[in-house]
């Protein structure tokens, strides 16, 4: 259910002052906030319909006489009305959203109570059977609505939802315009223990299991902000060496010549609870030298590359996810601009912008990412050139569907 139009007056907005010059100069501890060079919204191009699997399962139906499969000729017209549903499901499907109803105003009390995406899927020997969760949705965009308060109402990064609407504008959004909410992602192959953070995506996967069941895998997911270009987040695994709260930030002397330079700035360090620490409230601290996960001061720089290294998450998000990391965590930092999944028997490529510029051949990548989860067959060309060439950071079907007459002969 879409939610209806609401005019909330702009002096209500927490963003109603900032504009894309404000964000490119403010600074942040030295940490310039800025837009990415390639702005998906300056592209200019025309959204396209989200891909997704059909929902609807078929059951077997037996013929009760004699306890076999074979389809009865009244059998064999219920499947193949539902049959004909699913295979018909891309075209009509709406995306139903996270939340019935958006707020009436957006604030920080407002922001503390969002939900996060976490997911019970099953799996088997430690992997998913499917490694596509969440749904996308949509929003119709109301007076005084900008894409960051949207984004991170719903925990996205600000990077997924401009990619995902190409050609609006993020700062004024036309008001009525239907805009695709990305909570819809395909797990990083192939570690699915402990934190994960898939650079070019810019989001971070939890794995926890679920005591007493081998057989459950919980999946936490949320946005990140990440390294600037010329201070890039590392690729590499680590562990989670310790956690702090209210940490003190003792200032880099590279940082901290930035600061003298910029603002005459010539602290060493920033107590925890200053509104100047760039860190945020919590911290997990990581073996990675010079690199941690932690909060922020600036929420708007979840989904931009802000930060000297560091993923840094909403204040919200850190919160609940500071409990939920035990000291001795594995993790990765991976680079996948491209990812493959399944979920019910189809294949879908997510594919993202190469923010870093590591992966030359996006369609060379893709191939790779197929042949390693041994789904290189039966794949659609054409809708993988699209994604490929799209890059919106949305789960797409690639695998080519199949007629319904080979959908009969497989129910029978």
């Amino acid at each position: 259910m879409e939610p209806q139009s609401a005019r909330v007056p702009v002096e209500q907005r927490p963003c109603r002052n900032v504009s894309n010059e404000a964000l490119r100069q403010k600074s942040c501890s030295g940490e310039k906030i800025g837009t990415r060079r390639d702005s998906r919204d300056e592209r200019g191009n025309t959204p396209s319909t989200v891909g997704d699997a059909p929902q609807l399962c078929a059951k077997r139906l037996t013929n009760k006489k004699d306890g076999s499969q074979a389809l009865t000729p009244a059998a064999r017209l219920v499947a193949l009305g539902l049959l004909l549903a699913a295979a018909g499901c891309q075209a009509w499907r709406r995306f139903p959203l996270p939340h019935d109803h958006p707020p009436a105003a957006y604030d920080e009390a407002t922001f503390s109570r969002k939900s996060f995406a976490s997911f019970k899927i099953t799996a088997r020997n430690g992997t998913p059977v499917d490694t596509v969760i969440g749904n996308a949705g949509t929003y119709r965009v109301r007076e005084g609505d900008t894409f960051l308060d949207i984004a991170r109402y719903y925990d996205l990064g600000y990077n997924e939802i401009v990619d995902a609407n190409p050609g609006v504008d993020p700062w004024v959004p036309p008001v009525g315009t239907t805009i695709v909410l990305p909570t819809e992602w395909i797990l990083p192959c192939c570690s699915y223990e402990g934190l994960v953070v898939n650079i070019p995506e810019m989001r971070l996967y939890l794995y926890r299991r679920t005591p007493g069941d081998a057989r459950t895998l919980i999946v936490d997911t949320l946005p990140v902000g990440l390294g600037r270009d010329d201070r890039r987040t590392p690729r590499g695994r680590f562990t989670v060496r310790g956690k702090s709260v209210n940490p003190t930030w003792i200032i880099p002397p590279s940082i901290r010549a930035e600061h003298i330079e910029e603002t005459g700035d010539t602290r060493t360090k920033i107590p925890g609870g200053d509104p100047d620490n760039p860190l945020g409230k919590y911290r997990l601290e990581l073996t990675l030298p010079r690199y941690t996960i932690h909060g922020t001061n600036i929420p708007w720089g979840v989904g931009m590359q802000v930060s000297h290294g560091c993923a840094r998450l909403y204040p919200e998000d850190i919160e609940r996810l500071f409990p939920l990391v035990p000291i001795g965590t594995r993790g990765e930092f991976t680079y996948q601009a491209v990812k493959v999944g399944t979920r019910g028997g189809a294949t879908y490529a997510e594919v993202h912008r190469d923010i870093y510029r590591y992966v030359p051949q996006l369609r060379r990548a893709a191939q790779a990412a197929l042949k390693r989860r041994g789904l290189g067959e039966q794949i659609d060309e054409t809708a993988l050139a699209r994604a490929l060439q799209e890059e919106r950071g949305i789960p797409v079907r690639v695998s080519r569907r199949r007629g319904i007459a080979a959908m009969l002969r497989t129910a029978n």
